[in-house]
């Protein structure tokens, strides 16, 4: 190899190594492009498990004193959409929520995390369900990087609330997409 081509390739490494940036990520293992009757609410006509998806998320921005995680529905024939989901006040120090985290009887959310009310009206996670034949809805699956260690709300607020605190304290925020009809 050339000293010339050595160098521009040393270069280019260093250069990308220096620049790379690492975004804020949130994945799961429980999760591909749809949700499925393990996610599916289990009411309002649905007979799915309502169980929560594993999610884990990487690489928040320096300054993060916690994280909250959402689910939305913005596909709901409701005029506002749906929430499905509103978890807040996760220590800054835990990167995911195991499967089913979204049952409050289970006690498998982080200790200190509230789950507030859906638009269900029930505390906790409320999988899909939307109405047969109205096909695909998209269900927004979003973590934020807070700069507050806690909103200074409880369980019984309502989402709107929630995300009105939410945009005001955000740093960073990931969210994933899966789609679910019957």
């Amino acid at each position: 190899m050339k000293k010339t081509n050595f160098i521009f390739l040393l270069s280019l490494i260093f250069t990308t190594a220096c620049f790379s940036q690492k975004t804020f990520t949130l994945s799961s293992n429980d999760l591909g492009g749809e949700t499925t009757k393990t996610q599916e609410f289990n009411g309002f006509g649905c007979t799915g498990d309502n169980k929560s998806p594993q999610l884990s998320w990487k690489n928040p921005p320096q300054g993060t004193k916690s994280f909250a995680i959402t689910m939305y529905d913005p596909d709901a024939p409701t005029g506002s959409g749906f929430w499905h989901w509103v978890v807040f006040d996760i220590p800054a120090n835990i990167d995911e929520l195991v499967t089913n985290a979204g049952n409050v009887e289970l006690n498998l959310a982080p200790k200190g995390a509230i789950q507030s009310l859906t638009d269900y009206g029930i505390k906790g996670f409320g999988g899909p369900c939307p109405p047969k034949g109205h096909g695909f809805h998209q269900y927004i699956i979003t973590v934020y990087a807070l700069k507050t260690d806690k909103l200074g709300l409880d369980e019984n607020i309502n989402p709107a609330i929630v995300g009105f605190n939410l945009w005001n304290q955000t740093l960073a925020k990931a969210s994933i997409i899966a789609y679910y009809k019957r």
